[in-house]
């Protein structure tokens, strides 16, 4: 044995072992801490990202309700197709019944809104603009998160359940406050924003924006 052991090291041969030993699987094996952050880690990456994503769609709204007042008809619109679209898989989702005409009973609120503005089209009141202005109000602030919280149920279908309660809470939570904030930035767009600014951007000046030569 000794003797062919000599020969196949002086031909450059090297040992051969079929079965790596307990040093081999310790030194490829993945440390205790890199596999205790990597799972949580891993964990919040979802939330993060729906946080992100629910607060860049949310915050525009906001705005222009408190700058100019209303909600511009292109959000609404924007709203109404993701909400028919989120319908029909809500529809034929494979559910029990009762929960999926709750959620599509909410995600009708935007066609509601757009049916009732073509009935009340040639015989608009005072009162119906306002009961106009109630609806798509009511469809925005309901239906934008709820939309989302149905596409992200479809992006990853298994959030709602895995997903801890706190961060839930924080998702509503840090969206809500940006959305609250949006808004007192719109009303206070003078403070930091000229006319200019948005005559620049594509939009029209809201009443109440300052001249360029006040800031």
């Amino acid at each position: 044995m000794s003797m062919q052991l000599a020969r196949r090291f002086a031909g450059g041969a090297l040992p051969y072992r079929s079965h790596p030993g307990p040093g081999y699987r310790a030194a490829v094996r993945e440390s205790p801490d890199a596999a205790v952050t990597d799972g949580p880690r891993r964990r919040d990456v979802p939330t993060g990202v729906i946080m992100v994503g629910m607060a860049a769609i949310a915050w525009w709204p906001a705005f222009t309700l408190g700058a100019w007042g209303e909600i511009f008809f292109d959000d609404i619109l924007a709203l109404w197709a993701a909400s028919v679209a989120a319908l029909v898989f809500v529809l034929v989702e494979r559910r029990r019944l009762r929960g999926r005409l709750a959620r599509a009973l909410v995600l009708l609120l935007p066609s509601v809104w757009l049916a009732l503005s073509f009935a009340a089209h040639e015989r608009v009141t005072d009162l119906g603009v306002a009961l106009l202005d109630l609806a798509a109000f009511a469809a925005v602030l309901v239906g934008i998160p709820f939309t989302l919280w149905v596409l992200v149920q479809i992006v990853w279908p298994d959030f709602a359940a895995r997903t801890p309660r706190r961060s839930k809470w924080l998702i509503v939570g840090v969206v809500g406050a940006i959305v609250i904030g949006s808004f007192v930035l719109g009303v206070n767009q003078a403070r930091f924003l000229t006319c200019e600014d948005f005559t620049i951007s594509g939009n029209v000046a809201p009443d109440g924006c300052a001249p360029a030569d006040t800031l």
